[in-house]
C-alpha cells in the first residue's frame, strides 16, 4: 500500500497525531497553499480528552467528543488525512515508515501524544482499565455496569462487594475527576435503576501517591477537592503506592489490601516512542528535547509538540510545561507561524507558554480553578470549567449535543446512556 500523495513544489508537512497540537498546526497551515499538509493519526478523528470520563460515566455519547479529521478538511485541498502507524523515522533521508508504506517530508511534526504509564508494572497493566482513549472510556462504561448487572444476582455480600466496589489509582484531574463522578452515580442513578441493589454497600476508593489530590495545582484546590470529594462518599488513600493488582485484590505498599474486580488507573502518562529518534533526545517519560522552536535535539526539521515535547524554560518551567490541552495548542499556533517565516526566509520565533489556568470538576457545583490573577472553588468555578470545555469542542453540533446532555442531566440527574455495548466478534 502507498500513501498516494502527488509530489509538488509545495513544502510538505508531515503531522504525526490529529490531538490538540497536531490538529491546530494542521488547521493553521491549511490556510497556507505553500504548504502540503499530511496528517497521519491511527484514528480518523480527533478525540476532546477531557471528557473521556463523561463517556465512561453514560454522561455523554462517545460521538459527542469526537469529530472526523476529513470533516475538518473538506475544503482544503492541500490536507491529506490517512489513518495509519509511523513505526519508524529515517531522518538521514527525511522519510518515515508507516504501515502503509515510506512518505518523503520536508518537516515532520511528531504530535502523538502520550500513553497510560504502568511504571513497568506488567500485572497491572494486564488487569486495571485505563482512560486515554474513547474506545477504553466505553470498556470501563461496559464494565461498570455489567458488574451492576452481576450484583444484582449475587446473593452473597462478598461476592457482591467484588462487582460494587471500584479503585481509582491517580488523583490527578482524572482521577479526582472519575471519583467524583462515581460517587454521583451511585448517589443519584442507582437507587433509580438499580433497585435491589443496596447503593450503601458501594465503595469508592482513590488511592494517590502523593500528601494532597490535585498536586500540580494550589493547596487551596487540593483542600476543597479532597472537601468535596469526601462530601460525596469517596474513601481518599493519600500517599499510598498501589504495589500489585492481580484482577481481584489490590496491594498497596502498607501491606493493606483492597478486594475489586474494577481497578481504573489514571496515575500518570508516558509519551509514545518512535524508532529512529538518538536515545539521547529523550529525557524522563519519553518526552522529547526540544529548542525553543520546538525542534527535536539531534534531529533537523523534526519537531514535537503537545505532552511528548519537552521544553525548559527557566525559571517557570525548569521541569517543561504541564502535559495538558493549553501547551499543546499554543506550541501549534506558535510552530505553523514559525513553518512559515522559515518559508519566507524570516527568523522565527521562540515558544513561550502563556499559562491560562488549571481546573478540575468533581461533581456538580462541585469544582476548583487556580486562574493566573485569581483563585476560586464551587459553583463559579463549576460554571467556568463548563464554559471553557463546551468552548473547545470542535463541531457546532458537538457543542449543541454535550450542552443539551448536561442541560438534561442537570434538570433529570437521568440519562438513557447506561447501555452496556459490545464489540463483535466473528465466532
Amino acid at each position: 500500500m502507498q500513501f498516494n500523495i502527488p509530489d509538488t513544489d509545495q513544502k510538505r508537512v508531515v503531522i504525526v497525531g490529529g490531538g490538540f497540537a497536531g490538529l491546530t498546526l494542521a488547521r493553521k497551515l491549511a490556510k497556507n497553499k505553500a504548504f502540503q499538509i499530511v496528517l497521519i493519526d491511527k484514528n480518523n478523528y480527533h478525540q476532546f480528552q477531557p471528557l473521556f470520563y463523561q463517556v465512561a460515566m453514560a454522561g455523554l455519547e462517545p460521538s459527542s467528543i469526537v469529530f472526523p479529521f476529513r470533516k475538518v478538511f473538506q475544503h482544503q485541498k492541500n490536507v491529506f488525512v490517512r489513518l495509519a502507524r509511523v513505526s519508524a523515522i529515517r531522518a538521514d533521508v527525511q522519510e518515515i515508515d508507516t504501515e502503509i508504506g515510506a512518505l518523503h517530508y520536508d518537516y515532520l511534526v511528531l504530535a502523538m501524544g502520550a500513553d497510560t504509564n504502568w511504571f513497568g508494572n506488567d500485572q497491572i497493566r494486564q488487569h486495571a482499565i485505563p482512560m486515554k482513549s474513547v474506545s477504553e472510556a466505553l470498556y470501563l462504561r461496559n464494565s461498570i455496569f455489567e458488574d451492576y448487572e452481576r450484583a444484582v444476582t449475587a446473593n452473597d455480600y462478598e461476592d457482591r462487594q467484588r462487582y460494587l466496589d471500584i479503585v481509582v489509582v491517580g488523583g490527578g484531574a482524572t482521577g479526582v475527576e472519575v471519583a467524583g463522578s462515581l460517587a454521583e452515580m451511585k448517589r443519584h442513578i442507582i437507587g433509580k435503576d438499580y433497585q435491589d441493589l443496596n447503593r450503601d454497600e458501594i465503595q469508592i476508593h482513590l488511592i494517590h501517591g502523593a500528601p494532597r489530590v490535585l498536586n500540580a495545582m494550589s493547596e487551596e484546590a487540593s483542600a476543597q477537592s479532597e472537601k468535596f470529594l469526601k462530601e460525596l462518599g469517596v474513601n481518599l488513600l493519600l500517599d499510598k503506592v498501589v504495589k500489585s493488582y492481580d484482577g481481584q485484590v489490590v496491594t498497596i505498599d502498607d501491606g493493606s489490601t483492597i478486594r475489586a474486580d474494577k481497578v481504573i488507573w489514571a496515575a500518570g502518562i508516558i509519551g509514545n516512542k518512535i524508532e529512529g529518534i538518538p536515545a539521547a533526545s529523550y529525557a524522563r517519560g519519553n518526552r522529547l528535547i526540544c529548542n525553543e522552536f520546538n525542534e527535536i535535539a539531534g534531529l533537523s526539521n523534526v519537531y514535537a509538540l503537545g505532552d511528548i515535547s519537552l521544553q525548559t524554560h527557566e525559571p517557570a518551567w525548569p521541569n517543561g510545561h504541564p502535559q495538558v490541552a493549553q501547551p499543546a495548542i499554543q506550541q501549534g499556533r506558535q510552530l505553523a507561524k514559525n513553518l512559515v517565516k522559515q518559508l519566507k526566509g524570516e527568523p522565527m520565533q521562540p515558544f513561550r507558554y502563556t499559562d491560562l489556568g488549571s481546573m478540575a470538576t468533581i461533581g456538580r457545583h462541585r469544582a476548583v480553578a487556580d486562574l493566573p490573577f485569581w483563585k476560586t472553588q464551587g459553583i463559579l468555578a463549576w460554571m467556568m470549567w463548563l464554559f471553557i470545555h463546551l468552548l473547545y469542542i470542535l463541531g457546532t453540533k458537538n457543542k449543541i449535543f454535550v450542552f443539551l446532555n448536561w442541560v438534561w442531566n442537570y434538570l433529570t440527574y437521568d440519562q438513557s446512556l447506561r447501555l452496556v455495548i459490545k464489540p463483535w466478534r466473528r465466532t
